[in-house]
């Protein structure tokens, strides 16, 4: 059975920093692209960042210089470092783990954590 627990949401303040992290089991998680999804109220689901099995990363513009996706192989974690919080970041926050193979698609997806900025 494949499980992404997220943990590390909350409250702060606009510029605070807050770490998520996303514990996974069930997979062989060093061969998945893992992501960062979050979503706003009344927006659409958005890719915050990604990080694949090489470790590539990539990130969406509003979040480039100021969040921070890495993995940890050995303890089968992926991490989302935010500093300097906006209010514009607050939403729910998914882990994804992805991995295209033939005649379909790996997808997985945790139970979300919320994240608020404000003061």
């Amino acid at each position: 059975q494949v499980q992404l627990v997220e943990s590390g949401g909350g409250l702060v303040q606009p510029g605070g920093s807050l770490r998520l992290s996303c514990a996974a089991s069930g997979i062989n998680f060093s061969i998945y692209t893992m992501n960062w999804y979050r979503q706003a109220p009344g927006k659409k689901r958005e890719l915050v960042a990604g990080t694949t099995s090489g470790g590539s990363t990539n990130y969406a513009e509003s979040v480039k210089g100021r969040f921070t996706i890495s993995r940890d192989n050995a303890k089968n974690t992926v991490y989302l470092r935010m500093n300097r919080l906006k209010p514009e970041d607050t939403a729910v926050y998914w882990c994804n783990a992805f991995r295209m193979v033939v005649g379909g698609n790996d997808d997985y997806w945790g139970q979300g954590t919320q994240v608020t900025v404000s003061s």
